[in-house]
């Protein structure tokens, strides 16, 4: 099967620094709701992820924020200049706030080893969910090594979306970024199916 023929502009990460503490633990849709508000392109890019927000390990509602936390936006490159505007902006996520710095742009690297913490599946059938990751790599002509993890779910208007992480690992440079460029399945707002390197198998059970 040949890959997908989708036109992708070159694209990269806009990473922001991060000026807050504490968010609700599924905030995902907030957030989205939150940078649409202020990005009216956002919701209509086919390109545009927002990466999850790393936060601290728990079971609380709300969760303290990594000191090494970041909002990351993929994004045509193109868009990097634009979201310049964005620093110094308190940003009002379901009541909590987020002021954002100066960001800078971060290119995707050709890792052989990619890891998504969470990509959108249609049940909570692990198998069913593989079935699918399998399908959309092969309409995308990406073979490597794909190894499930852990489920979740989130919210996302009042319904629970179940989520597995996910690593492919073996991947050639052109696959690997093909796969970063296009993700894999929907709600690339919410932070599913948006990839980056990663060193080491045991991510994938976290």
């Amino acid at each position: 099967m040949t890959a997908r023929q989708t036109p992708v502009d070159e694209v990269a990460d806009a990473v922001f620094p991060l000026d807050g503490q504490v968010l609700p633990r599924d905030h995902a849709q907030a957030l989205q709701q939150a940078l649409s508000a202020q990005l009216p392109w956002l919701d209509t890019d086919s390109v545009a992820g927002i990466h999850p927000i790393k936060m601290v390990h728990g079971s609380e509602d709300q969760a303290l924020l990594s000191r090494r936390a970041r909002l990351l936006l993929r994004v045509g490159a193109r868009r990097v200049d634009e979201l310049m505007a964005l620093a110094g902006f308190d940003l009002d996520v379901a009541g909590y706030c987020l002021r954002l710095g100066v960001p800078h742009r971060r290119e995707l690297q050709p890792h052989a080893t990619l890891y998504a913490y969470k990509v959108a599946a249609d049940s909570a059938d692990e198998i069913r969910f593989m079935a699918a990751v399998g399908r959309e790599l092969a309409q995308l002509a990406i073979g490597g090594k794909p190894v499930c993890g852990k489920r979740q779910r989130m919210l996302v208007s009042g319904r629970v979306l179940d989520t597995f992480s996910l690593m492919l690992h073996e991947l050639p440079p052109e696959q690997s970024l093909r796969l970063q460029q296009h993700g894999l399945g929907p709600h690339r707002l919410l932070g599913c199916g948006i990839f980056v390197p990663h060193k080491s198998a045991a991510a994938v059970g976290s």
